[in-house]
């Protein structure tokens, strides 16, 4: 989940380019739309979400009966994410700003 255009599209084409079937979705409201995702999925979300907070996001997806690996970006200070992840466990953290060496190495290729 990622609200910027051009970051979702640049997420899109560098996860696809290297095999990941992708969906991209501007907000959370979006993907409790679609089927939730399942615990071979990897879902990245943007702490700084419109609408439903990016916390609140991934607290839902860590309790799905199968949980997905869950990849959290974000360019907000060191305090603001220990605070909106406090007593959650992302599989990765990933700050902003992003590049693709760093996006393929934490989801390498298919």
């Amino acid at each position: 989940m990622e609200d910027d255009a051009g970051v979702s599209d640049s997420l899109s084409l560098i996860l696809g380019n290297v095999g990941h079937k992708v969906i991209a979705y501007p907000d959370a409201e979006s993907l409790f739309k679609a089927p939730p995702p399942e615990g071979r999925d990897a879902v990245i979300v943007d702490l700084s979400l419109p609408g439903i907070p990016g916390a609140q996001l991934v607290r839902w997806l860590l309790n799905l009966a199968t949980p997905p690996r869950v990849m959290v970006i974000t360019g907000q200070s060191q305090s603001f994410i220990d605070h909106q992840l406090r007593g959650l466990k992302p599989t990765w953290l990933v700050r902003k700003p992003l590049d693709a060496d760093t996006i393929t190495r934490v989801l390498p290729a298919e």
